[in-house]
């Protein structure tokens, strides 16, 4: 079955698509979800919900939900660390129950990055088997083990993609995995120096990537120069330049910092709108929700 929505339209049609993330907190209010979803302002025609990125939260599900009876369409994310494949199966079909349209699958950050060390994963099925667990779904209208799904099952799979993973060889092998296991759009994690992302795009075009699914390039606005070093120790995917660290401790104080983040992220946005093989942008707020519009204000968008 196809998926009909405005993001699925989007991906299909010439216009440049803007995505953003929402980082759900550990709560129970629903206000709290609706005012971040407020926050992200119109520009983005849908918003990724975080899976325990960092430690407990609400849940991505429950959280999908609220945004959807809000009006705005979700991009359930559903990490691989916490779920075996019953699972997985089971909360898709959740998913889809709720109205829901779109999944986007991840393996996630390792428990040690939680800050439950502790925590058992499970890591049963990696990312690219989920994602054809979920195409079967689509296709088959049926379970992995067969069992017939009643009522009608369509889901708009998505897949993330490293762009400075190295060597390229490895990179394409794993991004055409994903592709062919069923993933449609792709979202890139955060770029900060376009050149290597050239490189990857080029790669990725001669694999006729572009042909098969939309790409979608991560940004994100750092509010400041510890918050681009932290990331930059503690994430390996977060490869982020010297030269921008040194350009956010130049600008002053916090508020010249978070406007030099914005200034910083808005360049990249324009470089990234003149590149081949791009269908837009996924804005990774980091729950600095708020500061979407403005940055979407100064980038032309």
């Amino acid at each position: 079955m196809k998926v009909s929505s405005e993001f699925a339209q989007g991906l299909a049609s010439d216009r440049f698509v803007v995505t953003a993330e929402l980082l759900p907190t550990a709560g129970v209010d629903q206000a709290a979800i609706q005012a971040m979803n407020q926050a992200v302002g119109g520009t983005a025609v849908a918003v990724n919900v975080a899976d325990n990125p960092f430690g407990p939260v609400t849940s991505s599900l429950a959280a999908s939900s609220v945004l959807l009876q809000a009006g705005r369409e979700p991009i359930y994310q559903i990490v691989s660390r916490d779920r075996n494949r019953l699972a997985i199966q089971s909360d898709v079909l959740g998913a889809a129950t709720l109205g829901i349209k779109h999944v986007l699958c991840l393996t996630g950050y390792h428990q040690s990055l939680t800050g439950y060390p502790e925590s058992a994963n499970v890591y049963d099925i990696d990312s690219v088997q989920m994602i054809d667990t979920i195409q079967q779904m689509n296709d088959k209208q049926a379970l992995i083990k067969g069992e017939a799904i009643e009522g009608g099952f369509a889901m708009l799979i998505g897949a993330v993609a490293n762009p400075y993973l190295r060597p390229i060889p490895l990179n394409m092998m794993k991004l055409t995995k994903k592709v062919a296991a069923g993933a449609r759009f792709i979202q890139t994690q955060a770029i900060f120096d376009v050149a290597p992302l050239v490189e990857w795009l080029n790669a990725a075009q001669a694999e006729g990537i572009m042909d098969k699914a939309a790409i979608l390039v991560g940004v994100m606005p750092l509010a400041s120069a510890v918050e681009a070093e932290e990331l930059r120790n503690s994430f390996t995917d977060f490869v982020i330049p010297d030269s921008i660290i040194e350009r956010l401790k130049g600008a002053g104080g916090p508020d010249d910092q978070k406007k030099e983040g914005i200034a910083i992220c808005t360049e990249v946005i324009k470089e990234i709108k003149a590149l081949d093989g791009v269908k837009g942008i996924h804005i990774l707020s980091g729950g600095k929700e708020s500061v979407v519009p403005e940055l979407m204000a100064a980038a032309g968008l």
